[in-house]
């Protein structure tokens, strides 16, 4: 399952709502990106038939909610990630961040407690 950016546009919707009629998914995603009604419809239909939308069709409104819930799709993308650009090493993923961006002392602390914690 590879997501496009606007694809977790309309995740986050669905998760913050909790799934949701269409009606309001057009007026939460419209404040986030100016998206018309056809457009939330248009992502919704196709995001269903990729099987990452479920729509309740037993009422109407229909109800629209997320196949997976965010931290699946998180794990996803980070393992596609990880294997995409840092060859699977999560090593070399963490060094270059740590490199690049700067951490407060609780989250070096919690890190180091992460690893320690892992060690067989």
């Amino acid at each position: 399952m590879k997501l496009s950016e606007k694809e977790w546009t309309v995740l986050n919707a669905l998760w913050e709502t909790g799934g949701a009629e269409l009606g309001l998914l057009v007026n939460v995603l419209y404040e986030k990106t100016g998206w018309s009604r056809n457009t939330v419809l248009t992502y919704l239909t196709r995001m269903e038939n990729k099987g990452l939308v479920r729509i309740d069709k037993t009422n109407y409104p229909h109800v629209y909610s997320a196949v997976y819930d965010r931290e699946s799709c998180r794990k996803q993308e980070r393992n596609s990630f990880l294997h995409r650009v840092y060859s699977g090493s999560a090593g070399d993923l963490i060094a270059a961040f740590l490199k690049e961006e700067t951490i407060s002392r609780e989250e070096r602390e919690r890190l180091r407690k992460m690893l320690d914690d892992m060690e067989v």
